[in-house]
């Protein structure tokens, strides 16, 4: 069982989805993915405040086997934080763990495969991505841009990009989809181990 901490209403709705693409992907049917959990993130990175989110998860979800924590990274740099976060994490719980900072955030993933978007949910037929769409600030705004008569709204469109994108697009622009895409299928593909010798 797969729990996750994000940190805004539409990470709720949408992370659940990007994580069952790569279950698809793999066949791994019988690994559950739990309704992710909303932290704060300025609250977070805080001492001790990720070791009670934590210990929460687990006990909302105590059949968790791998918890994973994704937040959008703003102006931290994922090289330095991840892996404290990371080693936080892995010092609360027994769990697999895995930390993604979406730099900067996680909509930099669809602008950077915006052109497998192209006439879905209003983005224009000519939208092209930068050539950095991780160096953005205001991802948002930029899809906003992006799409003709229509604003942006995450709660909405994040978790419809989510099924849409082109996760091959933004593996190739995106830093930190590499890294998700890395994490979320090594778990994936560690947990069926753990299934099959279960079974």
């Amino acid at each position: 069982m797969i729990t996750i901490l994000v940190e805004g209403h539409s990470e709720v709705e949408s992370v659940p989805i990007l994580v069952r693409r790569f279950v698809a992907d793999l066949g791994a049917y019988d690994i559950p993915v739990n309704r992710p959990i909303k932290v704060k993130r300025n609250q977070v990175v805080k001492p001790g405040n990720l070791e009670k989110a934590v210990e929460a998860a687990i006990r909302w979800y105590p059949e968790t086997k791998a918890l994973i924590l994704i937040l959008d990274a703003d102006d931290d740099c994922p090289k330095y934080h991840a892996p404290e976060l990371l080693q936080r994490l892995q010092n609360s719980t027994n769990c697999i763990c895995s930390v993604v900072l979406a730099r900067t955030e996680l909509e930099a993933w669809f602008v950077a495969s915006i052109q497998s978007l192209r006439g879905r949910r209003g983005v224009r037929m000519d939208a092209n991505p930068p050539q950095d769409p991780e160096e953005i600030h205001g991802a948002k705004e930029w899809l906003t841009r992006a799409m003709e008569g229509n604003t942006y709204v995450a709660t909405d469109d994040q978790p419809a990009f989510s099924q849409l994108f082109d996760r091959q697009q933004a593996f190739e622009r995106c830093r930190s989809f590499r890294k998700f895409h890395k994490d979320v299928t090594g778990i994936l593909r560690d947990l069926g181990t753990l299934n099959q010798t279960v079974t």
